[in-house]
């Protein structure tokens, strides 16, 4: 809760006093590195899914796939979820689906709402936290403008005080963040829909199907292979749309500061580097971020300091 308001918080902070900060703070070579292993990061579990029904994920992924290529219009637009629909038929068939739960779930039920239960002692090393959220809204919002091929930073601020609202009122009830999540952004990129309107219908239908224990019993019944085979995509494209921002803003790889930095990240976050401080489990993503911010500025500055680096280079921002 308390991170979620102190994001909020930095949202407003931004909205005033511009985006142009967080370009400084993270140009091209660190968003773009931030953006992929946000993707990335979530191969080894995308592997644990997969393994579990290896013929079931195949099919899900080759429906997606197909699907995609072999439609038009809106056929085309819904592959995913065609995709998991025709590996979900395939994993009934084999027998991989368990329907007990449904029949015991009720047709209408609400939240266990709940007050925080406050642990001050956590606090301080759990708010550094607001740095990967941060670049992780920030990732998010440059891979949309993107995709797309709008300029979003003057709406930077509004993204992050709306995450952070978000996150901070979920927390005072009792649920988990609700930060960015990047198979959104991959759902987006597969599809093509950017509608803002389409967005809050679907969380409308989101907030009523939330409502309905029997439908969520539905959704955990979705195997472990359906899961592996689509997530496959999903989490690819997003460690793309990192490498796009590269290729788009024309990251020059020749300098050894940018190529040393970016191979660094990548490393940490498919390697799933973690390590736990006073209970906080910090992992791939958390470090990457925070590595590559410090390296990258700290590197630069002493380049820049023995004359190593050009201070006008324009390859190193």
């Amino acid at each position: 809760m308390v991170t979620g308001l102190l994001l909020a918080l930095i949202g407003v902070a931004v909205h005033y006093a511009g985006s142009k900060w967080i370009d400084i703070i993270m140009p091209p070579v660190v968003n773009g590195a931030i953006v992929a292993i946000i993707g990335f990061n979530l191969a080894p579990s995308v592997w644990n899914n997969f393994k579990v029904a290896p013929d079931t994920a195949l099919v899900t992924l080759l429906a997606v796939l197909l699907v995609a290529v072999l439609f038009r219009g809106l056929a085309g637009r819904l592959n995913i979820l065609l995709g998991v629909i025709v590996g979900y038929v395939y994993a009934c068939f084999r027998g991989q689906v368990d329907f007990s739960a449904i029949g015991k779930a009720a047709w209408v039920g609400l939240p266990q709402f709940h007050t925080p239960q406050v642990d001050f002692s956590i606090l301080p090393m759990f708010l550094p936290v607001v740095l990967v959220l941060v670049a992780e809204n920030v990732g998010h919002v440059k891979s949309v403008a993107q995709m797309t091929g709008r300029d979003y930073d003057g709406q930077m601020g509004t993204a992050l005080f709306a995450d952070g609202l978000g996150t901070a009122i979920a927390g005072f009830g009792g649920g988990s963040g609700t930060t960015t999540y990047g198979e959104n952004i991959g759902v987006m990129a597969a599809t093509k829909v950017y509608s803002t309107a389409a967005y809050w219908c679907a969380a409308g239908f989101a907030l009523l199907l939330s409502l309905c224990p029997k439908f969520g019993a539905i959704i955990n019944t979705i195997p472990a292979g359906v899961l592996g085979g689509v997530t496959t995509l999903l989490y690819g494209m997003i460690g793309m749309m990192g490498i796009r921002i590269w290729v788009e803003n024309k990251v020059n790889f020749d300098k050894p500061l940018n190529i040393m930095v970016a191979a660094i990240v990548m490393i940490i976050a498919i390697g799933q580097f973690e390590f736990a401080f006073n209970g906080i489990q910090f992992n791939g993503i958390a470090i990457g971020t925070i590595a590559i911010l410090v390296a990258y500025h700290g590197l630069k500055a002493v380049g820049k300091a023995t004359g190593t680096i050009d201070k006008d280079d324009p390859d190193i921002q």
